[in-house]
């Protein structure tokens, strides 16, 4: 399938484009305006742009059904400050009621059963609830369209970040595995990313990798190991010398039982490796394939 986004009508568009741009974190934006009344609104439409200036950036976009503007980009326009509150499993539902289109007098806050908290440095209220809370300043407001589905980035710079500390270790930073975060798919799709289903990713920070295409090509080619599993072997930072020390009982039965036949030893090792790769003993693994060079 071939999408034209020209082509499509807006609202069969946006459904392709947030499924497939997935998952977004989600986040409260609470904002005030001239007349100090409060809007409290869930968006997926936000990350974090930047740590130096600390930059956070939103989208309150054009409905697409009626093409009109959400409270929240009218009062960012009014009163230029917003509060960034991360959400978390334990709002996951609250969330969704506070994202109702209520009238601009209905305080979602109250709507939803969140506690407005006093900020330090802007005037609309943080929520409670929220472990971790970003006062900002809007910077700017930028338009991207006039028709429905339009989004408005909302540039906010962070001024003071509230976190709780529950969520830190005993250095004082955030632990991931204590944040129990949620992440909007498409349509009413959501996903958690919690201690039980997050996992670490090695970066080759400072030093480079080897890279796949140095990795020997009868390992490259290998009908067994995947494009992750050729990943993990060119992140090591010196291509792995053969250790005549490493001992393994399943490696030397492997070279016994197949030494007749090269041609299976090789897959017997590559499977083994594998396993090594998936449990993220890079090393072994690399000692593993190396025995069959």
């Amino acid at each position: 399938m071939i999408i034209e986004p020209d082509q499509v009508p807006p609202a069969r568009l946006q459904q392709y484009l947030q499924h497939a741009v997935a998952p977004r974190p989600v986040c409260f934006a609470s904002t005030i305006n001239r007349a100090g009344q409060v809007n409290l609104s869930p968006f997926s439409f936000f990350n974090l742009f930047s740590s130096n200036p600390p930059i956070l950036v939103f989208s309150p976009s054009r409905r697409v059904r009626d093409n009109t503007t959400k409270h929240t980009l009218e009062n960012v326009i009014e009163v230029p400050e917003v509060v960034i509150n991360i959400v978390d499993y334990p709002m996951l539902h609250q969330m969704s009621l506070a994202s109702c289109e209520y009238p601009r007098e209905i305080n979602e806050f109250t709507k939803a059963g969140f506690t407005e908290e006093k900020s330090s440095m802007v005037k609309p209220p943080m929520v409670r609830e929220s472990k971790i809370k970003l006062e900002c300043r809007v910077n700017e407001v930028k338009p991207l369209g006039e028709g429905g589905g339009a989004g408005n980035l909302v540039i906010a710079e962070v001024l003071k970040m509230h976190i709780d500390d529950s969520v830190l270790d005993q250095e004082g930073m955030i632990d991931q595995r204590k944040l129990d975060l949620v992440a909007r798919l498409g349509a009413n799709w959501y996903c958690r990313a919690n201690a039980s289903n997050i996992f670490e990713v090695e970066k080759p920070n400072i030093k480079l990798g080897i890279g796949i295409d140095a990795i020997p090509a009868s390992i490259r080619n290998s009908e067994i190991l995947t494009g992750n599993n050729l990943g993990q072997l060119g992140n090591v930072h010196d291509m792995p010398l053969v250790n005549n020390q490493y001992q393994s009982d399943r490696l030397k039965q492997i070279i016994q039982y197949y030494s007749i036949n090269p041609q299976e030893m090789e897959k017997e090792l590559h499977r083994y490796a594998k396993e090594l790769l998936d449990e993220g003993k890079v090393d072994d693994a690399w000692q593993v394939l190396l025995a069959n060079n």
